[in-house]
């Protein structure tokens, strides 16, 4: 079962990262797709990981 991105906000940045990629990678084939299915805001994801140095590839569908 995917971890719950629905404590995003909270999470370790680097654990957040890891299971973001893994679900964008197995299970999603958006990062628009997977915020939807998790009820979370896109901005706020995205912003939250460009915090910690982590832009999103859309062409490699992850963040690095």
């Amino acid at each position: 079962m995917p971890i719950s991105l629905a404590r995003f906000a909270s999470m370790d940045p680097y654990i957040l990262v890891s299971a973001v990629n893994m679900q964008l990678r197995d299970d999603y084939a958006s990062l628009s797709d997977l915020c939807r299915a998790h009820e979370i805001d896109e901005a706020a994801l995205t912003e939250k990981l460009k915090q910690a140095g982590f832009s999103y590839d859309a062409e490699h569908k992850q963040f690095k």
